[in-house]
């Protein structure tokens, strides 16, 4: 089975894998959305004594914090050296229900399907070939009634001005090249794969940032960053 992963963004973010926990590095952006997106998450599904699976976790941010709200989190990732960085993490933390493997969406969805209350994917989709298909291998590993979660960009003149020209260029946010503009997915089309995998979709929230205050806060404007929460009929 062919792995739905880019060999160039798995090296990317493994490049940077050793500054994902300093909040001062190319991650900060990730480390200051991570309290609106657990308590949003939280808000929703309830994560205390869940069994929740963190689809592409990366170094571990969202699975940490997850796991510090009582859920027994399992973290995924492709990423060899991402992984080797959260689970030193967690292990410096002393976190204990948390447990990360190196292994695809789908074929986790295979093995484990049905075994999650909670599943996060979150600032993925828009880094993979076929990000239908991790949608629908989230839906596979969630119980019957269980939530799932995507954040992603969403695909418009001004999406391109604010996360690539904005956040890459000027502010310099981000690093260069981290995003592709054709991989940006709008809500229209994020909805409707979710519905083509069985999933309902619960709600939706904007992800804001103001440049002058330097504050993150959530809305009702998805014109850029956005959240989407589906559930999996009971």
């Amino acid at each position: 089975m062919t792995v739905n992963a880019d060999a160039q963004e798995l090296a990317k973010f493994s490049d940077l894998a050793h500054r994902w926990w300093d909040p001062e590095s190319e991650f900060r952006p990730l480390h200051e959305i991570n309290p609106l997106r657990l308590d949003w998450i939280d808000s929703l599904a309830g994560l205390r004594g869940k069994t929740v699976l963190d689809v592409g976790c990366g170094g571990g941010v969202l699975s940490e914090s997850m796991a510090g709200r009582a859920a027994h989190v399992t973290g995924i990732d492709l990423s060899t050296k991402a992984l080797g960085v959260a689970r030193l993490h967690a292990l410096e933390s002393e976190v204990m229900n948390l447990e990360y493997r190196e292994i695809a969406t789908e074929a986790l969805a295979a093995e484990r399907p049905g075994s999650f209350d909670v599943v996060t994917c979150m600032e993925m989709l828009e880094h993979v070939p076929d990000p239908a298909s991790v949608i629908e291998a989230c839906a596979r590993l969630a119980k019957p009634g269980g939530w799932v979660f995507f954040s992603t960009l969403n695909r418009n003149p001004k999406a391109f001005l604010f996360a690539i020209v904005g956040a890459e260029y000027v502010l310099k946010m981000l690093p260069r090249g981290t995003h592709e503009y054709e991989r940006f997915i709008r809500p229209s089309e994020l909805t409707r794969w979710c519905r083509d995998a069985g999933l309902t979709p619960a709600g939706s929230r904007g992800l804001q940032y103001n440049p002058l205050t330097k504050r993150y806060w959530l809305s009702d404007d998805t014109s850029v960053n956005y959240l989407v929460a589906t559930r999996k009929p009971g």
